[in-house]
C-alpha cells in the first residue's frame, strides 16, 4: 500500500496579475510551488509526488527537482484543459493497487501544516475518503427576488486541499463522471457525485489558497 500525493500545475491563474502562472512565481528566491512540494517531500507518510502541467514549464520542474533534490516525484506529467483532467492525467500515470491513497493538493496552497497533512492522511486510511474544509463562521446569506435569504453556516463548510481517498474510489468516480459528462470543481464532489460518503477534516484557516496578489503578499509576510 502506498500513498501518492497529485498536485495540479496546470493552471493558468487568471486572477493573478502575472506573466506566468502563479506557482512558479518566485517568492524570497523561490518558486511558489516550491513550498508546496517541499511538505510532501518532507512526511514519512508520502511515497511518491506527481505533478501534472503544462508542457511548457516541464523544463522548469525538472530544474527544480534536481535543484531542491525532490527525490519523491515520480512522474512530470502532462495536464489537461481543466483541474479535473490534470488530476486524471496524474491517476492514470502509473499504476496502483486499490487501496492505495491517493493525495490532491493544490499546488498554490503552500503552508499545509504537517499536522493537518498527518491528521488527513491518518483519517483517510480510517474513512477512505476525505475533503479538509473550514466551518463558515461568517453570517451567510443569498439575495433571491430582491430579498435576503439567511443559510444556517453551522453546515456550510469552505472546502480546502488535501483530499484524500482510496484510488478505487477515486478512479471509479472520474469514471462515472466520463459517462455522465460531470464536471467537478474538486475532486470531493466528484466522488459525493458517484455515491461514496465523503469525511471532514477540519483545515485551518492559514491553509489558504494563493489566488490574487493580496494572497501572494499576505503568504510572503507570513513566511518571513
Amino acid at each position: 500500500m502506498k500513498c501518492t500525493a497529485i498536485i495540479p500545475s496546470g493552471g493558468v491563474g487568471s486572477r493573478f496579475n502575472s506573466p506566468i502562472p502563479k506557482q512558479y512565481v518566485k517568492v524570497l528566491g523561490k518558486e511558489l510551488i516550491v513550498y508546496t512540494l517541499e511538505i510532501f517531500q518532507k512526511s514519512k507518510l508520502v511515497d511518491n509526488i506527481i505533478i501534472p502541467a503544462n508542457e511548457s514549464y516541464f523544463e522548469l520542474l525538472h530544474q527544480i527537482k534536481d535543484k531542491y533534490n525532490f527525490s519523491k516525484i515520480s512522474g512530470i506529467v502532462k495536464g489537461g484543459k481543466e483541474r479535473q483532467d490534470s488530476v486524471y492525467n496524474g491517476l492514470i500515470s502509473e499504476d496502483f493497487e486499490s487501496d492505495d491513497l491517493i493525495i490532491v493538493h493544490d499546488a498554490a496552497r503552500p503552508l499545509l501544516s504537517e499536522k493537518l497533512l498527518e491528521k488527513a492522511i491518518n483519517s483517510a486510511y480510517t474513512y477512505d475518503s476525505i475533503v479538509v474544509a473550514i466551518g463558515a463562521r461568517d453570517t451567510l446569506f443569498k439575495k433571491e427576488n430582491d430579498k435576503l435569504r439567511y443559510i444556517d453556516r453551522s453546515k456550510i463548510y469552505y472546502a480546502q486541499t488535501p483530499q484524500i481517498f482510496r484510488y478505487n474510489i477515486l478512479n471509479d468516480s472520474f469514471f462515472n463522471a466520463a459517462k455522465t459528462n460531470f464536471r467537478a470543481t474538486d475532486e470531493s464532489m466528484l466522488v459525493a457525485n458517484a455515491n461514496f460518503n465523503v469525511e471532514i477534516v477540519e483545515g485551518e484557516y492559514k491553509n489558504f489558497k494563493i489566488t490574487t496578489e493580496v494572497d501572494m503578499l499576505t503568504f510572503e509576510k507570513l513566511i518571513t
